[in-house]
């Protein structure tokens, strides 16, 4: 999803988008749906949230993030 699309599920939901990263832009809308705010933090790319509707974009993130540590 891109960012735009992000920014409009989150502002159905209330919340503010203004200067987040997609990464705490999504782990608010996860907390706002009631769910794990667990977006980009998979462990060697396992995770147990088969229908979790970021599943692709967070394995993504979350190698970026790895790639720079």
């Amino acid at each position: 999803m891109n960012m735009q699309e992000i920014r409009g599920v989150a502002k159905e939901l209330g919340i503010k988008t203004s200067r987040m990263s997609k990464v705490n832009l999504v782990k608010a809308i996860q907390l706002s749906e009631g769910n794990f705010n667990c977006f980009s933090s998979p462990l060697n790319g396992e995770c147990d949230q088969l229908k979790c509707m970021w599943r692709d974009d967070c394995f993504t993130a979350a190698k970026k993030i790895t790639q720079l540590v």
